[in-house]
């Protein structure tokens, strides 16, 4: 049988300490060859609305310890507004319904089947959080409480989760151009986590004796700029463009989630990526070799060295997301939601086939 589970299913049984474990142990994994994670594919082209393109993106991995494979797609409507000067990358719900669509779909390495199919949205917060968390507990310093805090969305959210998780965080700032959504951010955020979150506004006084810099948005243009760093800072970014170049330069030590550079794009001709033209979203970063500098994997498995100096500047990159990720994570919601019953079976007949393929 397959389980089909929704997003309530995952919020229900997923916690970020559960999710930062899970992800661990299949990074040290990876990083011994015994694990594969494909690299991001993004294909592009016209659709009805002139301000926006068409995506359909995917990604995979296998966790063989887990006995898994995922796949996860995204069939996105995609704009790029400017919002308070700066450009955003902004999925467009517009499914019927006005919903998004991005689907896991998880395999059994034993025997192929199918073994869940979900949405992606839930666990896709909590793998970019689990991820920077990981990052946080290998880079920053070990007696960081103070954090301050670059947006207030949904990926802010997992980001406050999981700082809370690996460093006993007394106070978080937050910044976001929009005040209602700050004060709404830490209102809502305080309560959860039962720590002091206090909206500012400006980036200065987020970051002001800040320990650890967190960005969380999904802006195409630098929001984090060289000027801020200090001795002893670890600075964190959910997505390649967020970090000025320079900023990463001038780090003592750099990790990336993964060295790739960017997703494969593909699009149809005369279509414009507004991230790939130059000083935006995935041109940002050209100054910064990738292929030089050690992976999350690496750090958590022993074979790159972490913070040595409580004084060095840390800087984690979540330059790119991984299927693998999807795999890890999704084993582990499969687990839980079977334990405790949840979701809706389908006979497996129905997504498998006699037919040879």
């Amino acid at each position: 049988m397959t389980l089909i589970l929704s997003n309530d299913d995952a919020e229900a049984v997923l916690t970020m300490p559960d999710c930062i474990e899970v992800l661990e142990d299949a990074y040290r994994e990876l990083a011994h060859g015994r694990g594969v994670s494909r690299t991001r594919s993004d294909s592009f082209c016209p659709t009805a609305r002139p301000d926006a393109l068409y995506s359909l993106k995917s990604m995979d991995g296998i966790v063989p310890k887990l006995g898994v494979g995922a796949v996860r797609i995204n069939s996105d409507i995609i704009t790029w507004p400017v919002e308070a000067g700066t450009e955003r990358r902004v999925k467009v719900p517009a499914a019927p319904n006005a919903r998004y669509v991005g689907l896991v779909l998880l395999f059994s390495t034993e025997n192929g089947e199918p073994l869940a199919i979900f949405p992606d949205g839930v666990v896709q917060r909590m793998r970019v959080g689990a991820a920077n968390g990981l990052g946080v507990k290998y880079l920053a310093r070990q007696n960081s409480r103070v954090v301050g805090l670059l947006g207030s969305g949904w990926q802010a959210g997992a980001q406050a989760m999981a700082v809370c998780a690996v460093r006993p965080i007394e106070i978080i700032r937050c910044f976001s151009p929009n005040a209602d959504n700050r004060e709404a951010f830490a209102r809502e955020w305080g309560e959860k986590l039962g720590v002091k979150v206090v909206a500012v506004d400006s980036p200065e006084k987020a970051l002001v004796d800040a320990d650890i810099a967190l960005c969380a948005t999904n802006s195409i243009d630098n929001i984090f700029f060289a000027r801020w760093l200090r001795p002893g800072l670890h600075v964190s970014s959910i997505k390649r463009p967020e970090i000025e170049v320079e900023a990463v330069k001038r780090a003592d030590l750099v990790v990336l989630h993964n060295s790739d550079a960017s997703p494969v794009h593909l699009f149809t001709k005369g279509v414009t990526i507004p991230e790939k033209v130059a000083n935006k979203g995935w041109m940002l970063a050209d100054g910064i070799g990738f292929d030089r500098l050690p992976t999350l994997p690496q750090l958590i498995a022993g074979e790159a060295q972490g913070r040595s100096r409580d004084d060095q500047i840390t800087c984690f990159l979540n330059n790119i997301g991984l299927g693998y990720q999807f795999a890890a994570c999704g084993a582990l919601l499969y687990r839980k939601a079977k334990e405790r019953g949840l979701g809706h079976t389908l006979p497996s007949d129905w997504f498998t086939e006699t037919v040879h393929p």
